[in-house]
């Protein structure tokens, strides 16, 4: 959220000063005839650099994929993963609902659910120094915030439609998933402010942070009700010390010993074989170890890859495969799936996760913009309870009766989740069976909800 006048002058002066600067790269420059292991497909693509400051010589990395068929005339996606600081591609486009997975031997196989099948969607590495994104101002790195990724963005798009003009009039929205709760609601918001030239249409988040407490604290009933950890704990995990409460003590560097006891018998009853970005399902035991720190891509109970996630920082890191995207490595030695938590590179200002964005999704709202929240409903992380809560606790505080009343919600004639839509603007669903990467777990459900939602329909019923 940006909250002083002061600073918003500043940044919109920023972005028009930067809009009328020259971009140095070319669409054509940036297609990509083939990336190594794919299968033939009809559809372009495109990846490269939008610098977005001049001065530090600040670039984003971004990955293009233009929709299966008539992508003239279908919605513009951009996608944004969260961490803060993990990247869009190698979990987004690579893992979650590209056109492409990993597979064995150093082959891409077709994803059948990919959401190019209803869009045109673009993938986004931000802030700088996540993925293949850079600053070659090292100094940038040392404290970078929402307010500066948000400001980042909106000169990649001013600069990104000036190199893809003939996508500048179709409906655009914003999606992504768990700190993109932050970086969607500050970027819209930003471009309703400014008065960008984008035709903005709405705005879609998943499992996403909004409400630091609420969000956080909604872990213990959910890991309780799921039989997790015993009601001894709960109670003291509830009572003597919560978890946002445990979080904000990291955040500021003082846990107390009380919860720091908590925090420790919470995770030990829980297990470290349980991922908590879907509690129902395996791990791939060779990122046991790592699950703490990052995104785990998890999966469905057909046919998933369990250790897809390691296989998409195998296949980025390849030299012919940064070749083909004309990606680079500066400053670092290797990509990472979360620049800022795995290496170091990239310092987010993690009190920024204290800042709530609940409100901003209002100010959208009153802009005729769009607003779905959805959860994969096996995520401890940010747990549908607080999300469902919050987007209630909305819509009344905005005044909006409800349109769709709280029912189930089908594909493929079974239950693919729940939904309540207030004022045929506000929606709130979950997926059922998804994890936090909802369109991984769940990527048929998910290609549905993304269907429905671009054409400003309820999500389908039974009948």
């Amino acid at each position: 959220m940006l909250p002083h006048s002061f600073t918003m002058i500043a940044t919109i002066i920023i972005v028009l000063t930067q809009t009328f600067v020259g971009v140095t790269s070319l669409p054509q420059a940036d297609k990509i005839s083939t990336l190594p292991g794919q299968p033939q497909v009809k559809f372009q693509q495109y990846s490269g650099y939008i610098t977005v400051d001049d001065q530090n010589q600040r670039a984003l990395f971004y990955y293009f994929v233009e929709a299966e068929k008539d992508p003239t005339s279908k919605p513009l996606v951009l996608w944004l993963n969260g961490g803060p600081g993990c990247s869009s591609i190698g979990v987004g486009a690579l893992v979650e609902h590209g056109p492409f997975r990993p597979g064995d031997n150093n082959v891409l196989v077709k994803n059948h659910y990919s959401w190019n099948k209803e869009a045109n969607v673009l993938y986004l590495e931000s802030p700088a120094g996540v993925g293949f994104s850079y600053s070659s101002n090292t100094s940038f790195y040392t404290l970078v915030t929402d307010e500066i990724t948000a400001r980042d963005n909106l000169v990649f798009l001013q600069r990104w439609f000036t190199e893809f003009p003939e996508y500048s009039n179709n409906d655009f929205f914003i999606t992504g998933e768990s700190y993109a709760g932050h970086y969607i609601p500050q970027l819209a918001q930003l471009i309703v402010q400014t008065k960008a030239n984008f035709n903005l249409k709405g705005i879609a988040l998943g499992n996403p942070l909004m409400e630091f407490d609420t969000d956080l604290n909604s872990k213990a009933e959910f890991l309780w009700s799921h039989g997790l950890i015993s009601d001894s704990t709960y109670d003291l995990f509830t009572r003597v010390c919560n978890y946002s409460t445990i979080r904000r003590q990291m955040i500021h560097g003082n846990l107390s010993d009380v919860c720091e006891a908590i925090y420790i018998l919470v995770f030990t009853e829980v297990s470290d074989y349980i991922d908590q970005y879907d509690v129902t399902l395996d791990v791939c035991l060779s990122s046991v170890n790592q699950q703490a720190f990052v995104l785990n891509q998890l999966q469905e109970t057909q046919k998933i890859d369990v250790c897809v996630d390691d296989k998409a920082i195998s296949y980025l890191n390849r030299k012919d495969v940064q070749d083909a995207l004309h990606a680079k490595l500066v400053g670092v030695s290797k990509w990472s799936t979360c620049s800022s938590l795995c290496y170091s590179v990239l310092h987010y200002d993690h009190r920024n996760l204290e800042i709530p964005t609940i409100s901003i999704l209002g100010s959208l709202v009153n802009s005729s913009i769009r607003v779905l929240v959805y959860s994969g409903d096996q995520d401890s992380v940010i747990p549908l309870l607080g999300s469902r809560s919050l987007v209630n606790g909305l819509a009344k505080e905005l005044g909006l009766n409800t349109t769709v009343a709280y029912r189930a919600w089908f594909h493929e004639k079974q239950v693919a989740g729940w939904t309540q839509v207030y004022g045929d603007i506000l929606s709130y669903a979950t997926i059922r069976g998804a994890s936090h990467e909802a369109p991984f777990s769940q990527p048929q459900r998910s290609l549905g909800l993304l269907k429905a939602f671009l054409k400003g329909n309820p999500l389908p019923s039974i009948k």
